[in-house]
């Protein structure tokens, strides 16, 4: 009894399936012909280039703005002036850039504020998009839920001048908890000129501006949760707590790690427009950082050999910071930004 051959649609991948069942798969016979590795990646090329053409916009658009001002890190080892050698015929001038740097007592102290912002951000920022994401998805009510989302939401639109000014009408020296005060008989206070203060100052107000922004990743994977976990944990006996304990909380590990490992990597960029703002009001001593200080330096004095030398450390510290941050994870059984 003979069996009819079937043609092949059209743009299918060529027939590789063995006599015996054999196919490209892992479940084809040892035995099996495959098809070349050329052929496979021109079969995907095709399958996949209308995905690949969708991504070809925001590829030049990263290469655009992200990839060629690299070059212009070569101005970290220059003598540069824009206005009379340009990039290409400024003068090479070696480590120097990074010498007066170092030399820099502004720098250093500038490193130091960076570092003391990115640890309380860390510590009282970090958690706050949890714990409101653990209490949103506590909520019965789907329409108390949807109230509370977009009243945490909002703030995230707000420009920093808006923040900043809703902050100093509150707790400034003519604000609003300043007056009430005064009215009382009690002494007002101005915590928006106090220099020991800042660092959480800053950080209260993204936490006012950002966290409810920040639910939403959390949202998402408390989403896919399996709800069979949380009923089968109830059956056990478990309460409320042992439920988020034993169930909602691994189901956010890998969020959580991935997050943490991108925030460190992110350190030393705690909020130039916010800072910058906020400067003068208590003074470089309690306020300048990494950015705030390359634009001062840069930009303002106009030595931009000595801002690029700092940018080109800050983005140094910053790869390695991701990549230890990443092995940390890995070493805690978690996927990080990239797989091992």
């Amino acid at each position: 009894m003979s069996s009819a051959v079937r043609p092949r649609a059209a743009g299918a991948p060529p027939d590789t399936t063995a006599p015996g069942g054999g196919s490209d798969g892992d479940g084809g016979r040892p035995g099996a012909p495959r098809p070349a590795p050329a052929s496979r990646r021109r079969y995907r090329l095709r399958r996949d280039r209308s995905l690949l053409l969708m991504t070809l916009p925001a590829v030049g658009l990263l290469a655009l703005f992200v990839y060629v001002p690299l070059i212009w890190t070569t101005v970290a080892f220059k003598d540069y002036d824009p206005y009379l050698s340009g990039l290409w015929d400024s003068p090479w001038t070696g480590w120097e850039n990074f010498s007066l740097l170092l030399s820099d007592s502004r720098f250093w102290d500038a490193g130091v504020n960076t570092l003391a912002i990115t640890f309380l951000q860390l510590t009282l920022f970090f958690p706050v998009p949890i714990a409101l994401a653990l209490l949103l998805n506590s909520l019965l009510s789907e329409r108390v839920r949807a109230v509370v989302q977009s009243v945490l939401y909002l703030p995230h639109f707000f420009s920093w001048v808006l923040v900043i000014t809703v902050f100093q009408q509150m707790l400034g020296g003519a604000g609003l908890i300043s007056q009430l005060l005064r009215a009382r008989g009690y002494e007002g206070f101005d915590l928006m000129t106090d220099p020991g203060v800042f660092k959480f100052l800053v950080t209260a107000q993204l936490v006012w501006k950002d966290a409810g922004w920040g639910v939403i990743v959390f949202l998402a994977a408390l989403s896919a949760v399996n709800q069979d976990l949380y009923e089968a944990a109830a059956a056990d006996g478990a309460g409320r707590w042992r439920r988020m304990w034993h169930v909602t909380l691994p189901a956010l590990r890998p969020v959580i790690a991935l997050l943490l490992v991108l925030r460190v990597g992110d350190a030393l960029t705690v909020g130039f427009e916010q800072i910058l703002l906020q400067r003068d009001a208590v003074g470089p001593g309690a306020s300048e950082v990494f950015d705030t200080y390359v634009w001062w330096v840069g930009i303002a004095n106009g030595d931009y050999g000595v801002a690029a030398a700092g940018g080109l450390i800050k983005g140094v510290f910053s790869v390695v910071l991701v990549l230890l941050a990443n092995k940390v994870a890995h070493l805690l059984g978690e996927q990080g930004v990239y797989r091992r």
